[in-house]
């Protein structure tokens, strides 16, 4: 349990964060203007980087009513309470990886939480599952390490930060490091003898995640079943996570909205991370239509241990076969935030291998994954 620290007087510290997050919200504003249009001009630096360093500036510049303790020691956690402005077009969505940039140290974290999302003119507290441009919150923040720090009100330099996306490099939200959670001091990474090198040579194969992405119907669950029969055969332990099957059990209770499709597949990464610790060929079948969150999951694991698959199948193709009836439901209105219609699907960049599901059938589709497989070695 995340015991922290209370704060002082915490409407005080949320009149400061609506304050000086305002202001970094209407300097962010304002520069980003000012850098489209210069960049438009003359081709200068990327506009992410140049409102990246004012953002910076802002965020850590010194004020009149912050005390710098200098003989009080740093605090260091992986996870603390922040207030945040944020700032993308794009909503923040809990559970989503960006980089965290505290002085001159980046590193990868994640919103954990929304506790609350402030109105700005009552101070009133308000439920929140995502945050929209300009919004300020209270929320708590883990990083993939403990970091050092310092509470705001004590010191600007050290407990000020900005979120920055991974795939854009833009800057995404200014914070406040408001106290620390004792998540760090009370849990442990408990190491165990057997290791997942020694599993992957008593099963006589490497570990991989094979991650099938596409949209719904596409054919990454037919292609996955086939793929397992064959590997099966060659005598590989494998095993299939299918998005409808943890759906029914994990993840029953998600729903289908962006923030909740966040969460599925941070849930069904960490999941197969587990069996590929375990030395297992690992199939993930999900539509994961976000390019961040697929990123997510190739972190999770080794290097060459994750292979991002795209079942490449046009919208028209999958909605005319439609195997389970969601096209014609989402097209009836009957079904909201599908994917493809009414819900974006971000195409990979360089997968790993395409597979053109339009006009191979599923079994010489598996035929490709399993000489990929040979190819580099993972079958032996």
């Amino acid at each position: 349990m995340n015991k922290p620290s209370p704060p002082t007087d915490p409407r005080r510290l949320d009149a400061q964060a609506i304050r000086t997050l305002r202001e970094v919200a209407a300097e962010f504003a304002f520069f980003t203007s000012a850098a489209k249009a210069k960049s438009h001009v003359e081709g200068h630096a990327a506009i992410s980087d140049v409102v990246t360093s004012i953002l910076a500036d802002a965020v850590e510049r010194p004020g009149d009513s912050v005390v710098t303790l200098a003989d009080k020691p740093q605090q260091h956690a992986d996870a603390f309470a922040a207030h945040l402005v944020w700032l993308s077009e794009a909503p923040l969505l809990p559970g989503r990886g960006y980089l965290l940039k505290a002085g001159a140290h980046t590193i990868g974290a994640t919103v954990t939480e929304l506790k609350y999302r402030l109105d700005v003119n009552t101070m009133e507290h308000l439920a929140a599952k995502e945050l929209r441009r300009n919004e300020i919150a209270f929320a708590n923040v883990a990083t993939v390490d403990p970091i050092a720090f310092d509470p705001y009100e004590e010191n600007r330099l050290t407990g000020g930060f900005i979120l920055i996306d991974r795939h854009s490099n833009a800057t995404v939200a200014a914070g406040m490091i408001r106290f620390g959670l004792r998540r760090a001091a009370n849990t442990y990474f408990q190491p165990f003898e057997v290791t997942k090198t020694a599993r992957a040579r008593l099963n006589g194969q490497r570990p991989v995640m094979l991650w099938f992405t596409g949209l719904s119907g596409a054919g990454k669950s037919t292609i996955a079943n086939s793929l397992e029969r064959k590997l099966h055969a060659l005598g590989k332990r494998t095993f299939v996570l299918d998005g409808d099957n943890v759906r029914h059990g994990l993840n029953r209770d998600l729903g289908f909205t962006e923030a909740d499709r966040v969460e599925n597949i941070r849930r069904v990464a960490e999941v197969a991370k587990l069996f590929v610790e375990a030395g297992l060929i690992t199939m993930v079948a999900f539509i994961s239509p976000f390019r961040a969150e697929r990123e997510m999951a190739r972190e999770l694991v080794g290097p060459n241990e994750f292979v991002e698959i795209f079942v490449d199948t046009p919208l028209e193709v999958c909605e005319q076969r439609d195997p389970k009836g969601l096209y014609r439901k989402a097209r009836r209105g009957e079904l909201r935030n599908f994917t493809g219609l009414d819900s974006p699907y971000e195409r990979p960049e360089t997968p790993e291998l395409i597979l053109n599901a339009r006009n191979e059938r599923a079994e010489d589709l598996a035929d490709h994954v399993i000489a990929f497989l040979q190819q580099r070695g993972m079958l032996t």
